[in-house]
């Protein structure tokens, strides 16, 4: 009985000790900031050069746009197929579009990121910190411009070296849903998760597939993160915003819309198309599973365990208690729903006749 009690109160003691022993660390940085690791107070200067030279002061615009676009074009160039098959197969998010600039900026699908490569270049020289974490930053940074926006995780000490990433590992607008969806799991990322990264659409404009109206955005709101994206891509297209047809562009339902055919394709098909559903009136799910999957994006190729969480240097996006709608001028019969198991959720109609969309103002 006494050996027993005994073990218990070790038990205990390390039960009550294990807690403190856990602690992080806590540091005060040169601005006043309070962070976990002093190597993150960096990261609160590269912030304000961020919002004062690609951000317009925290504004939720081409910059942002771009910055977000860059992460992925950046962390998709990871092949575990081709690393099995004895090829180089990627690096991940390692920097390397930004590294091997003169290499990447020529594939195909990496078009029109030249500007934000020489912006988030000439800041991470100035502050010594690495390409990788700089391009994840940046768009963590970014996002968190956009009201209704998740605080999403930064996670720094990717290494300052790469390799050129193979070419054709970026999805394009003019691929097939099969293409992509093989290429994304190539990658580790499941059909909903694809979806779910396609939640960046909400603040995405388009540059290069139509010249002629560049900056036309993807859905109604392209300043606040929400699920209008979701919504509008699935509305009957009547019209091209343009007086040409881009590049892998397909019928529009709004005035100023632009709209990618692999966005359309994807919200149809019956391997995605109940997720797209799911989160096109949850902007709570939307926000939760975009904060997930773009975690799982700026990890690859990375081990987690060895780099260190900065997320507290994020800023908090604003809160935007904004209600899905329908836009106006459309009704129910506009929505081609296509998820067999659940019909289209009943939305209300915004006022007002059908709105004609601006192009985004472009930052870089």
């Amino acid at each position: 009985m006494q050996f027993t009690a005994l073990v218990s109160l070790v038990a205990a003691s390390v039960a009550i000790a294990s807690p403190a022993a856990h602690l992080k660390k806590r540091a005060t940085c040169p601005g006043g900031q309070t962070v976990d690791e002093a190597q993150c107070c960096i990261w609160f200067d590269v912030l304000d050069d961020l919002q004062t030279k690609l951000f317009n002061d925290e504004k939720c615009e081409s910059g942002v746009h771009h910055a977000l676009r860059l992460s992925f074009h950046d962390a998709i160039g990871f092949s575990p197929a081709l690393t099995a098959s004895g090829q180089f197969g990627g690096g991940g998010s390692d920097g390397s579009i930004i590294e091997h600039a003169d290499v990447e900026l020529t594939f195909t699908h990496n078009g029109n990121l030249g500007g934000i490569v020489a912006s988030e270049r000439s800041i991470a020289l100035a502050h010594n910190v690495s390409f990788a974490d700089m391009i994840q930053f940046a768009a963590a940074a970014g996002v968190a411009s956009c009201p209704g926006a998740p605080r999403l995780e930064f996670l720094a000490g990717r290494p300052f070296t790469s390799q050129a990433s193979p070419p054709n590992l970026v999805p394009g607008p003019e691929h097939t849903v099969t293409r992509i969806l093989d290429r994304m799991a190539d990658a580790g990322f499941s059909a909903n998760e694809t979806v779910d990264l396609l939640a960046s659409h909400s603040i995405a404009d388009q540059h290069g597939l139509n010249p002629g109206i560049a900056g036309s955005p993807f859905d109604s709101t392209p300043h606040r993160f929400d699920t209008q994206f979701f919504i509008e891509t699935l509305l009957k297209g009547v019209l091209y915003p343009g007086s040409t047809i881009g590049f892998a562009e397909v019928l529009s339902p709004l005035p100023g819309e632009f709209r990618m055919q692999s966005d359309f394709a994807i919200a149809r098909d019956p391997r995605t198309s109940c997720r797209w559903q799911e989160l096109a009136d949850n902007p709570q799910l939307m926000r939760t599973a975009f904060r997930t999957a773009m975690a799982k994006l700026a990890a690859l190729g990375n081990d987690r365990s060895t780099l260190v969480d900065c997320s507290s240097v994020i800023p908090n996006p604003d809160d935007d208690d904004t209600e899905p709608t329908l836009p106006g001028g459309k009704v129910a019969d506009d929505i081609e729903g296509s998820c067999a198991a659940t019909p289209f959720p009943v939305l209300p109609i915004a006022p007002g006749p059908t709105p004609t969309i601006p192009a985004v103002r472009v930052a870089i």
